[in-house]
């Protein structure tokens, strides 16, 4: 485990484990990489609700989810580029379960969903052409195969069908009436009594618990709502004192007054949380708004390495802007904390400026963390640094040969930070301020971490020829 410490709390910890702090290295002018990771926030009409689903690129989440309520979440975060998707589906209050009997020979057979919801599902059973000895029941949503077993034909189908479904992470079958023998085939019986849960403002928090057990680069809701991106921030912010680092993006629609949109955004004022001004994009087939653009800005953002700036990354998928602003307007939105999202000189949506909330940084930390590149350059190093110093807990004495070998283990990741053109250049050394004692060592690591040319200043020296043609 890492854990974040405060100057005053050094040499006074209880567990054992590695515990880190940030600090500014003079003046402003002065394991390996994960990335690609999105957790995604959202209700949806079916799926599991007390567990995360972890989806990866070419995987295709309607087989769990569905593709109703706000699951276009998910779809966004993988055509951002997402490698994989933390999937977080909101539980509430009053939801259930669908259901649909079938007719056996003597009573009925009852074939339940394992998740509540409101999907529209119904259930089809017949003899199978290629094979006469058995059977098949499958499971639509809609017009389209959710899921299907087979099932022995003679006078145990009902045992044989409760068999088939044994393994299913979706549907359950029991016997009512002690059913027996053969079941009578049937074309899409619809499922009955099916409810989404209500979901709560609270209910965000207990998915973002859930989200916590993994590592992550961003995070991103199913909501425009200031109250859940509030309760984001806090969790960000808990889990970064606990040693995890993550990115949230958020944004309102634009049907709120843009200057309101400006002070939102400034109110946030944290390297962690990203806010997308102007979310109303077009997309071949319809337009995007709010929170379904943040799961493509999340997408991009985490699966951009930290070598790399997200600073006018052209986002071919949104081909128009629904609100253009003028460049008083983005310098104004800069100053507020706003990601915007302009137009290049080749009618191309992109990202104007990779930063996120952050305006006033505190005094431990500098305007690097304003950045976009910079902040996931300085998480990375955290998370693999302490990464590498948690292995050796333990492992090693305390004396100098001991914290030799964690400042070499240490050293190494700066160096390949190095090399990765991640880092200028970095050190670690024992501190100057704190002498190893016991079972408590201490090491400050310098580093220069490197940024992007995003402004570039150009002088151009014209002169009238007086050479006669």
């Amino acid at each position: 485990m890492a854990e974040y410490f405060q100057i005053p709390e050094a040499g006074t910890k209880i567990r054992s484990g590695t515990y880190f702090n940030v600090d500014k290295n003079g003046d402003e002018n002065l394991f390996g990489a994960i990335d690609g990771v999105v957790v995604a926030v959202f209700k949806a009409a079916f799926g599991p609700i007390d567990k995360v689903t972890i989806m990866e690129r070419g995987d295709d989440y309607t087989t769990i989810y569905g593709d109703g309520l706000t699951t276009d979440l998910i779809r966004e975060a993988l055509y951002g580029g997402a490698k994989k998707v933390i999937c977080c589906r909101l539980n509430g209050t009053g939801g259930a379960a669908a259901s649909a009997s079938l007719t056996a020979a003597t009573g009925k057979v009852k074939i339940t969903a394992k998740h509540p919801g409101e999907m529209p599902l119904s259930v089809t059973v017949k003899n199978r052409l290629t094979d006469k000895d058995r059977k098949e029941c499958i499971i639509y949503t809609g017009t389209t195969e959710f899921e299907k077993v087979y099932f022995s034909v003679g006078d145990d189908e009902t045992a044989s069908l409760v068999k088939a479904f044994a393994n299913s992470k979706n549907f359950t079958v029991s016997l009512e009436e002690s059913a027996k023998g053969i079941i009578t085939n049937v074309n899409q019986t619809a499922f009955t009594g099916g409810k989404n849960p209500v979901v709560a403002t609270a209910n965000y928090s207990e998915a973002f618990s859930q989200a916590e057990k993994y590592f992550f680069n961003t995070i991103c809701v199913d909501t425009e709502e200031p109250a859940v991106h509030a309760l984001l921030q806090a969790f960000l912010d808990r889990i970064y004192e606990a040693g995890q680092f993550g990115i949230g993006v958020i944004a309102e629609k634009d049907n709120k007054d843009l200057e309101e949109r400006m002070n939102a955004a400034a109110g946030y004022n944290g390297e962690n949380m990203v806010y997308v001004l102007n979310p109303e994009v077009q997309i071949n087939g319809g337009t995007l708004d709010g929170y379904q653009t943040t799961g493509g800005i999340a997408g991009i953002i985490a699966s951009t390495p930290a070598n790399q700036s997200v600073t006018h990354t052209v986002i071919s998928r949104y081909t128009d802007l629904g609100e253009m602003l003028t460049n008083t307007q983005i310098t104004k939105a800069y100053l507020k904390g706003c990601l915007v999202l302009s137009k290049s000189s080749a009618d191309e949506v992109w990202i104007d400026s990779g930063i996120n909330t952050l305006i006033k940084p505190a005094d431990n930390k500098d305007a690097g963390w304003k950045k976009i590149r910079r902040v996931k350059t300085r998480y990375e190093l955290l998370y693999r640094a302490n990464a590498q110093a948690d292995a050796l807990v333990g492992k090693v004495d305390n004396d100098a040969n001991g914290r030799a070998t964690i400042i070499g283990k240490i050293q190494k990741i700066i160096n390949a930070m190095i090399k990765e053109g991640k880092l200028v250049q970095g050190t670690v050394a024992e501190s100057t301020t704190y002498v190893a004692d016991t079972d408590n060592c201490y090491f400050d690591i310098d580093v220069i971490d490197k940024d992007s040319a995003e402004h570039i200043y150009e002088f151009f020296r014209f002169q009238f020829s007086t050479i006669a043609e």
